[in-house]
């Protein structure tokens, strides 16, 4: 799944240039607002529904019929609402044009929604390979649609049109892969174990997904247009280069619910896991920093400069999450919803509250400083870990977190700051762990391009 999602970032990386160049900043702004709100609204009205179906201890075919009937009474429910509100999000945001481009995106809920039923199913039986493959046709599909209307002058309706082919291409590969037939079903009992344990696991989730609304409603109210597109653009190159980091996190709850009765276990895992994200993500996100004032104005045209500006932040707050992103998952696999619900409300606070008082006295730069603000909010997830499992070990991966973070900001602070990096290098336990990884994991991964079967 790595190495197909890493195929993904080189496809994105090339797909976002020509883009990203052909809409400008401000289209692409306009897209990236609205694509935030229904990534919100998305998961709001996902009600933890696709987490029950991978996390049920017994596989049924009749607990997927009933997410399919909920997903689609859902999502059609929060497509209208949202269409209702639309004159409010306009007047918010003011940025001319946001009306159609949001509606074009809200009206591809129901289809983006009943997808996660068969993508859990494939999930479940921990078929990431087929995931992978899927979503990376899916990502391909985007582009093919999207960048001929680009340069055929269709601005931010461009990127529109192939989110609709992606979306439409995940719902039929992913039935297709998991061989699921939608239909629907409905049973009292079953309806209120799911909501129950999906309103559980989403109310924990639903304060942590505002953050996608900083963006839109905070900097695009007092920045414009334009600044959403920086901000946006950074926060996708980041995500693009996190890819170790995002496949940890989708196999996290698939893979620690099958130890969650081995607390020790547990434990470890959060450790290895620490270290395995900082090391697969930091080289990628320095080296970018390292280079975006050349390469953006290169491949992206000077328009895009200010993105090399708050990159920085943005990757040592991504850096952050991956320190501690699976003691969520452990917690939630434990059920310590409430425990992650009110880390993120902590979050959350920090960071729009932040972003709220500096962006509009210092521009859209004030969403980086607010992200740095929000970083001291990982005390308050650490502190439940460690009442639950005992304080994972920290100093190798904290170590490495370091090295990598002062080096984010070398054109800054000058190139000393990258002087840790060296000492990392350097140092005997660094490889010691290289190569302990290389011969666990080496013999065991298996490459994209063998046959079925084959071990």
């Amino acid at each position: 799944m790595t190495l197909r999602q890493g195929l993904g970032v080189a496809l994105n990386f090339g797909g976002v240039l020509l883009l990203t160049r052909a809409i400008g900043p401000g289209n692409y702004g306009l897209y990236a607002a609205a694509l935030g709100v229904f990534l919100f609204v998305q998961f709001l009205t996902q009600a933890g529904i696709p987490v029950y179906l991978v996390r049920r201890e017994e596989e049924q075919q009749e607990a997927y019929h009933l997410g399919f009937t909920l997903l689609l009474l859902l999502s059609v429910g929060g497509m209208l609402l949202t269409i209702l509100g639309l004159p409010l999000l306009e007047r918010w945001t003011r940025l001319e044009d946001f009306g159609p481009v949001a509606l074009g995106l809200f009206l591809s809920l129901p289809v983006a929604q009943i997808a996660q039923v068969p993508l859990a199913k494939l999930e479940r039986n921990l078929d990431f390979r087929r995931v992978a493959m899927y979503e990376l046709c899916g990502l391909a599909t985007f582009y093919l649609i999207a960048l001929p209307l680009a340069f055929g002058g269709f601005g931010a309706a461009a990127p529109v049109a192939g989110w609709w082919g992606q979306q439409t291409l995940l719902l039929a590969l992913f039935c297709w892969g998991a061989n699921y037939r939608p239909k629907l079903h409905w049973k009292n009992t079953l309806a209120r174990d799911a909501l129950s344990y999906g309103f559980g696991f989403s109310a924990s989730t639903w304060v942590w997904q505002l953050g996608q609304l900083v963006n839109p409603l905070i900097v695009g109210r007092y920045a414009g247009a334009d600044a959403v597109g920086y901000v946006a653009l950074a926060t996708r190159m980041v995500l693009g280069l996190s890819f170790v980091t995002q496949v940890m996190w989708r196999l996290s709850i698939s893979a620690l619910a099958r130890v969650q009765h081995d607390r020790a276990r547990l434990n470890r895992a959060v450790t290895e896991g620490m270290k395995l994200q900082v090391l697969g993500q930091g080289p990628f996100l320095v080296a970018f920093a390292w280079v975006a004032p050349w390469f953006l104005p290169a491949f992206f045209g000077n328009d895009w400069l200010p993105v090399a500006q708050i990159y920085p932040f943005l990757a040592l707050a991504a850096m952050a999450n991956a320190q501690f992103n699976l003691h969520s998952s452990a917690l939630y696999v434990l059920k310590k919803n409430l425990e992650v619900a009110i880390f993120h409300v902590v979050h959350i606070i920090l960071f729009a509250g932040c972003a709220f008082l500096l962006i509009p006295r210092i521009g859209f730069m004030g969403y980086g400083w607010a992200e740095v603000a929000a970083l001291s909010s990982y005390v308050v997830i650490h502190f439940y870990l460690k009442r639950e499992l005992g304080s994972p070990a920290y100093l190798l991966s904290g170590v490495w977190y370091v090295a990598f973070a002062l080096a984010l900001f070398a054109h800054t602070l000058g190139w000393w700051a990258a002087l840790g990096l060296v000492g990392v290098a350097l140092w005997p336990r660094t490889w010691k762990e290289v190569i302990s990884y290389w011969h666990e994991l080496g013999g065991q991964i298996k490459l994209p391009w063998r046959v079925k079967g084959e071990q």
